[in-house]
């Protein structure tokens, strides 16, 4: 073998390395977006009885999957990527404002959007990309995280599909969080749960690969209404 072949392989793996380095960074829950504070309704729930032990867990977090939030989040994050990548910037401003509209209740407005604002501000520090400065300055604490993690992801090498899945695996692992701590269940049972939700994350994946923005929506009101009660409930933990 050449060196000159070794040398090509050694930098398609050196960058590889690098991608999914940023992937590990940005869906470890140490990456500074406070996804930690959001139960996505789940406080509310666990309160009503609606989640009492890990099957209603599990439960409820497919259902935030593949007919919640989820639905419509992984085909927005998909779209802002191709975007990105086709370096299409009326294509992605268009995702992104279509993503900062797409929310049933304040609280998870709130949710998405903040974590969306914190994820632009840490990433555009640590990560300084000039395409993705340039979209945090057209859309000043109004990106969306899966469009902000979408493009970002886009621009720094991540393939999509590695993206989707890393991201929606991460929206379920902090709701298996949050179940853990409000059920309240062991960290086994809690790893379990994890475990158990790797099809549904996949299948979500799949879905958003899929998906045309003309017709996604969500088929999951019970979660918009625990979502609602959790803004009146007199004890909280979480911000949703």
């Amino acid at each position: 073998m050449s060196t000159a072949t070794i040398t090509g392989m050694a930098t398609i793996t050196t960058e590889g390395d690098a991608a999914l380095y940023r992937l590990l960074a940005w869906t470890s829950p140490a990456y500074p977006v406070g996804a930690y504070t959001y139960s996505h309704g789940l406080e509310a729930a666990v309160e009503e009885g609606a989640v009492k032990d890990r099957a209603g867990l599990v439960a409820y977090v497919q259902a935030a999957l593949g007919r919640g939030a989820g639905a419509v989040d992984g085909p927005l994050l998909a779209a802002a990527w191709r975007a990105a990548e086709a370096d299409d910037e009326a294509a992605l401003d268009e995702v992104a404002e279509l993503a900062s509209a797409w929310r049933g209740t304040a609280e998870t407005a709130l949710e998405s959007g903040a974590q969306g604002a914190a994820f632009a501000s840490v990433t555009a520090a640590a990560w300084p990309e000039p395409r993705f400065a340039a979209l945090v300055a057209r859309h000043p604490r109004r990106l969306v995280h899966p469009v902000a993690f979408g493009a970002a992801a886009a621009w720094n090498g991540i393939p999509l599909r590695s993206a989707l899945f890393s991201w929606l695996g991460a929206f379920a692992a902090n709701l298996v969080s949050a179940g853990v701590r409000l059920v309240p269940l062991g960290q086994t049972d809690g790893q379990v749960a994890t475990a158990t939700l790797m099809p549904a994350v996949q299948a979500a994946t799949e879905a958003a690969l899929a998906a045309d923005l003309d017709e996604i929506g969500t088929s999951a009101p019970m979660l918009d209404l625990f979502s609602m009660r959790h803004e009146t409930q007199y004890t909280r933990l979480f911000r949703s």
